[in-house]
């Protein structure tokens, strides 16, 4: 086994909430301007154990998601060290296979990969995201008649492949990228979160 990873997702974007990619649908502003993060509760990747750590992508999409060709800024946690890279670099390039190649292949330029500080932060199903000084957003979920969170699985497009997402909303979603030349400051846009277990 190449990797198995267990953590947690932390995603949000310029959409409207629900945010239409997730269903194959174009981006409600025509391109889609996007912060995802992946933090790995338990894992290893070709027999490194990368527990504790995250990787984040503040992207560009040009276009419908699954036409892919997004411009990517790609952020690692600062604790990562050097083998820990190595490895999550390995998998998400695509070079490991598995679901993650399928989500990653979506991408057609990386402008930069870079280790910051990044908090990542679920508590009771709201979260918070920093990434740095370039990206932070605020989440919260919805919840459904009987105080459970609204969930989409099954979807034709997913950041957490084989697993279903909450549906939310960003109280405050702020990124400033020069690597993709974006700078944003909404409120009360989408935002999704999930619990996710990849291998391959």
């Amino acid at each position: 086994m190449a990797y198995h990873l267990e953590g947690r997702l932390l995603e949000v974007c310029n959409c409207r909430v629900l945010c239409p990619c997730w269903i194959g649908e174009d981006p409600d502003n025509g391109t889609c301007d996007t912060i995802i993060a992946w933090h790995f509760d338990k894992g290893k990747i070709n027999g490194v154990d990368v527990a504790g750590t995250t990787i984040a992508a503040i992207a560009h999409v040009p276009g419908n998601i699954l036409k892919g060709n997004w411009t990517a800024a790609i952020y690692l946690s600062d604790n990562v060290t050097p083998k820990q890279e190595e490895a999550i670099l390995s998998v998400y390039t695509g070079k490991q296979g598995g679901p993650v190649a399928d989500l990653v292949k979506l991408i057609g330029e990386v402008v930069s990969v870079e280790k910051v500080p990044i908090t990542f932060d679920v508590q009771g199903g709201k979260g918070l995201l920093k990434i740095g000084s370039t990206g932070y957003a605020e989440l919260e979920p919805y919840l459904g008649a009987t105080g459970g969170k609204t969930t989409l699985s099954d979807t034709v497009f997913s950041t957490v492949p084989g697993a279903p997402v909450y549906v939310g909303k960003a109280p405050s979603y702020k990124s400033k990228s020069p690597k993709t030349g974006k700078t944003l400051d909404l409120k009360n846009h989408n935002a999704l979160q999930s619990v996710f277990v990849f291998d391959a």
